[in-house]
Formats: structure tokens, sequence, C-alpha cells
């Protein structure tokens, strides 16, 4: 099976803003108040669509980690 390539135009404004184009947008899942992130590998430039944290899970997460809080772990990690 051949990849098919789509090339798409966007203009940079003055505040070198662009537009993301509606077909990209849509391939990604990228929505108003989404954020993106530009990654650069090589020379290319790939745009990324930043996942939410989901702070639930970091809260309930966070809870477990007590037992790594005496005064010796901050001893052995204070350089770190």
């Amino acid at each position: 099976m051949q990849a098919t390539k789509k090339l798409l135009v966007s203009k940079v404004t003055s505040k070198f803003q662009t537009t993301i184009p509606q077909s990209i947008r849509d391939v990604m899942g990228i929505s108003q108040g989404d954020a993106v992130v530009f990654e650069i590998e090589e020379g290319r430039v790939f745009i990324k669509r930043l996942q939410p944290l989901d702070l639930d899970y970091l809260n309930a997460v966070s809870g477990t980690l007590s037992e790594w809080l005496s005064p010796e772990d901050e001893e052995a990690y204070r350089d770190l």
C-alpha cells in the first residue's frame, strides 16, 4: 500500500501566529483550547497534541509516595 502525501500551507502573521488547517486538526484531534508541542529533531519539526494531565490519578499516586519522605531520604537525594 502506498502512502499518500498531502501538502498544506498556512501563512504566518506579523505576530508569528498561524492557523492549523482543519484537516490537520481533525487528524490530530485538536480542539479549541488544546495545547500543542513543537519537537525539533534532526532539522525537522513535529507538532503534537499535548495530552492533558490526569490530576485525579496524579493525586492518588502522590498519596502512595509518603514512605519515601524520611529525613534519610531527604539527605540521600538532596543533590539531585
